[in-house]
């Protein structure tokens, strides 16, 4: 089924606005990696989510072959689309508005990302927007952001089981309605005639990794971190080590097996050419839906339990852990402020508080924030505004990443930073870049960390950052 006939995909052009031309079909013998493995171009992306009863798991995304992509480091942006290849000064977050507030008409089409950019903004993007000091060494060599713009994309409804194979017209867009159709068609073809079956190996051994910081030295850190708590500094500040392996494997059967292992609400993989990153994110940085900014902090952790019976004392020894409680609360309350920056006055709520969710190596305490966005803000103002969350920095926020800064040695690069979409309907989805792997010149990289507080033990913070991998580290 075709949404416009020719007729109605003229009469729309003329109205100036850019809208989505789309066949959809039904696909139930169709899987998100099954289209993946179909595409056939370059900088391919897939955004899973698990199936569960909620709008989280319910769409998948797959895409090819973007139109314009802008990458940045620091005030320098370059840009490189049909018309060629340009750098310019600026805001990464504030220039690509040009790009993703255009006029748009959904013509209906409900899903929540009708098209527009993926990618994502590291944990240094903020230095664009806050005064933070001189920044450390640039090991890994990748932008701190970095967004792909599609014309056209699939989407996988996992409730109806169909496929919606979408291109959206542009205002400058010269493409005729048939050739919109027969490029549609191919895509279509592609997928719906690959009956390829490509099998997921086995990790025969464990990698050996080599950390860009040992035990002894992570341990110091968090004693060094204690002293500017005891001092009145901050109340928390979250330190991280990375993880550094050589890999041979193919990045994709990487990521299908971190699926596998540790399916989350935020599965993504995409294929930057210089680089690649899979993830398994458990954690909301922010989304904006239909006009509600949300975030969902989460902080508190223990591993699972090799039984139910061990999962639910190990639920129980956590929740009533008064340093788990009140780095909780303490993140709550810092992403409140963060939301209420953004929102209508008195429209900020508690959805969930305290709630436990479980993963495959760990479970950590969950509450979820969220508010009406003002009316003068779009969604990057929000991502600005909550970019990093206290949960991967601290609190207070700024003078925790002062200190993260003079602890660590070297630039995060994108752990902790936002992966996602910025749909032109007006929607965001962003995840918190954590249990997220690097690919880059053989290496795989994966970086995981810990909240410190005034009473932390420095030993069971350096455990909780190899639990928080351990899903990572058994994949690669």
């Amino acid at each position: 089924m075709i949404n416009l006939k020719k007729e109605e995909f003229y009469y729309y052009k003329n109205l100036k606005k850019t809208f989505p031309l789309f066949i959809k079909i039904n696909g139930d013998e169709i899987t998100p990696i099954g289209i993946y493995y179909s595409l056939e171009g370059k900088n391919k992306f897939l955004f899973e989510s698990i199936y569960s009863e909620n709008e989280i798991g319910r769409y998948s995304f797959v895409g090819m072959n973007p139109y314009r992509k802008i990458k940045s480091c620091g005030n320098e942006i370059c840009v490189e689309d049909e018309s060629g290849v340009r750098n310019v000064q600026g805001k990464v977050l504030d220039y690509i508005k040009k790009y993703l507030n255009v006029p748009y008409d959904s013509l209906g089409l409900s899903i929540p990302f009708t098209g527009g950019a993926i990618g994502y903004a590291g944990y240094d993007v903020i230095r664009q927007y806050e005064k933070l000091p001189v920044e450390n060494e640039d090991v890994l060599k990748i932008p701190e952001a970095y967004l792909m713009f599609y014309r056209s994309f699939v989407c996988y409804d996992h409730f109806k089981h169909e496929v919606y194979f979408i291109y959206n017209v542009a205002e400058e867009d010269e493409s005729s309605y048939k050739s919109i159709v027969d490029s549609l068609e191919s895509l279509k073809d592609m997928i719906c005639t690959s009956n390829v079956i490509h099998k997921l190996s086995e990790v025969k051994e464990r990698k050996e990794f080599a950390s860009n910081v040992s035990k002894e030295k992570y341990c110091s850190m968090v004693e060094e971190a204690k002293e500017y708590i005891k001092a009145g500094d901050i109340f928390q500040v979250v330190l991280s080590q990375r993880l550094k392996f050589e890999s041979t494997s193919e990045p994709f059967e990487v990521y299908r097996r971190l699926r596998a292992k540790n399916p989350s609400p935020y599965l993504f993989y995409i294929d930057f050419e210089e680089f690649k990153l899979a993830g398994s994110s458990p954690e909301s940085l922010v989304s904006v839906k239909n006009g509600r900014v949300m975030t969902n902090p989460i902080a508190g952790a223990r591993p699972r339990g090799k039984t139910l019976k061990e999962d639910l004392e190990l639920k129980k020894e956590l929740l009533e852990d008064e340093k788990e409680r009140a780095e909780h609360v303490m993140l709550v309350d810092l992403g409140r402020n963060d939301i209420g920056k953004i929102s209508e006055f008195g429209s900020v709520k508690l959805d969930r508080f305290m709630d436990v969710d479980f993963y495959s190596h760990v479970m950590h305490i969950v509450s979820k924030v969220s508010g009406d966005l003002r009316k003068d803000l779009g969604y990057l103002d929000a991502l600005i505004s909550c970019l990093p969350v206290g949960t991967v920095s601290g609190a207070p926020k700024i003078r925790a990443m002062e200190i993260i800064d003079e602890l660590e040695d070297t630039k995060r690069g994108i752990y902790a930073g936002a992966v996602g979409y910025f749909s032109l309907n007006g929607n965001m989805d962003t995840c918190i870049a954590i249990r997220t792997i690097l690919f880059k010149d053989g290496h795989a990289y994966v970086q995981a960390g810990a909240g410190i507080v005034y009473d932390s033990v420095p030993e069971r913070e350096y455990e909780e950052t190899l639990n928080k991998a351990m899903a990572m580290i058994e994949v690669i």
